[in-house]
């Protein structure tokens, strides 16, 4: 008579490893982007970038090995599509240099690395691994935030260096704050749909953990698109439930800082000035208006192909007034003071716009308005009572999957957050490379059926045949 041997915490974590191999990759850089960055005004690739590209060989490794389909044709349209007006631009490139380097970087961030996540991704568990990936270096850049507040080493702000900005340094002062804007994503979409409580409760208090450090961050485009990103995964979860979450956040809001004053005059300040864009506009926002007008001339110069692929700079001096100035004072946080050039709108839209044109624009906005129907389609599909496999009600092979709507809340509050923020910023700086983990997360629940997981399409001949015995 053989006797089992006991499972020792050591069997669970390397079966736990093996089951996430495939996905490990992209972990890995989200984790790198955890590592102290050089200074730099160039905002060149980092390692986060090399790995990225790893992540893509990983995944044409993984395919071969597999012999799996690479994409649905549905998908390599959406994926595809942005590749005809990047393609375009580059070849419209005055420096063919710069518009080799251009396209490098739009096809890594909106097309290699999204595909590459969307493939190595396989079901729900995957998903919601990578969106605890968000939460830990959300958690671990706003802790390195809040220390340099408080001990005032962060970035420069007002002629005091309170400004956090993680470990990406003051040159990519958007960097901290992206990272724990999609913490606070993923940690609210974790909280809205986890079936367990307990992992509700983490949820929730890693959620407001971090909107200390966002605050600190002093990122008017941060704290809107984040607001924009969560009220919408609130509203998506129920209206009933919104109004009861607004209306505590409204009260403890005011008991916080109207009734105990908490938040410094800086803070309050940088928040009231998000409504006095138009009466008394500071520095920052002046030249950013006046590099919107900039974008705006060069497309009207170029309609349909716009200037090519990293043309903007070479163009901005004829089209901008004497309004701009001549960069952005950089300083603190371990750099010297020096003015960084300001060579991008701050708007993804308009710098498309200006350098790809009216092709490339409708070709990265079509892509991204498919990913977002298609996440929404994939909410309301995850609603829906489970059907054939059993995979989301833990009765069939693809168990402890969840009924999905909280990998439909990430998909959904990351999509917004992004495109909400592109009005107010573009690619470029360390971080970039997370934007292409976002599209292809986004990516596999829009464009990848959940029910149809490794697990699930290994159960149909088994659930074919059942079904035909009980014909029978």
């Amino acid at each position: 008579m053989s006797h089992a041997l006991p499972v020792t915490p050591l069997d669970t974590l390397t079966a736990a490893l093996r089951r996430a191999l495939p996905v490990l990759p992209v972990i890995a850089v989200i984790a790198l982007l955890g590592l102290p960055i050089a200074p730099s005004g160039e905002g060149g690739a980092n390692i986060a970038d090399a790995v990225s590209g790893l992540v893509v060989l990983c995944c044409a490794v993984h395919l071969l090995r597999t012999r799996r389909r690479p994409l649905s044709a549905t998908a390599a349209v959406v994926l595809g599509l942005p590749v005809v007006g990047i393609s375009v631009a580059a070849a419209g490139a005055a420096d063919v240099g710069a518009g080799i380097t251009g396209l490098t970087r739009y096809l890594q961030v909106f097309v290699l690395v999204p595909a590459a996540v969307l493939l190595l991704v396989r079901d729900r568990r995957d998903l919601r691994l990578l969106a605890w990936s968000f939460v830990a270096l959300a958690l671990w850049q706003g802790a390195v935030g809040v220390h340099q507040y408080v001990t005032g080493t962060g970035a420069s702000y007002q002629g005091e260096d309170v400004r956090a900005v993680g470990t990406f340094g003051p040159t990519d002062v958007m960097g901290m704050a992206t990272v724990v804007a999609f913490g606070v994503v993923c940690a609210v979409a974790l909280a809205l749909g986890a079936a367990e409580p307990r992992r509700r409760t983490i949820a929730v208090l890693c959620a407001l953990v971090l909107l200390g450090p966002l605050a600190l961050s002093f990122s008017r485009g941060a704290w809107i698109a984040t607001a924009v990103a969560c009220g919408a995964q609130l509203v998506l979860a129920g209206v009933r439930r919104a109004v009861k979450v607004v209306a505590v956040l409204v009260a403890a809001g005011t008991i916080l800082v109207g009734g105990l004053g908490v938040g410094s005059s800086m803070l309050q300040e940088r928040l009231t000035s998000i409504t006095q864009v138009t009466d008394a506009p500071d520095q920052s926002v002046t030249d950013r208006y006046t590099m919107w007008a900039a974008a705006t001339g060069m497309w009207r110069e170029h309609p349909l192909t716009g200037v090519g692929l990293k043309g903007f700079p070479d163009y901005r001096d004829s089209h901008a007034s004497l309004a701009l100035s001549s960069g952005s004072d950089i300083a603190g946080a371990g750099a010297a003071y020096h003015k960084q050039a300001l060579l991008s709108p701050h708007n993804m839209y308009l710098l498309v716009l200006s350098e790809q044109g009216l092709v490339g624009l409708l070709a990265l906005a079509g892509s991204w308005l498919a990913l977002l129907v298609g996440a929404l389609r994939g909410l309301v599909r995850s609603r829906r009572p489970a059907q054939g496999t059993g995979s989301d009600t833990g009765t069939g092979p693809d168990t402890n999957t969840g009924s999905g709507t909280d990998c439909a809340l990430v998909a959904c509050g990351l999509l917004v957050w992004q495109l909400v923020d592109f009005v107010y910023a573009d690619i470029g700086g360390p971080s970039t490379v997370l934007t292409g983990v976002v599209f292809g997360v986004v990516g596999w629940w829009a464009l990848m059926d959940p029910s149809a997981t490794p697990a699930a399409r290994a159960a149909a001949p088994a659930a074919a045949v059942r079904k035909e015995a009980a014909a029978r």
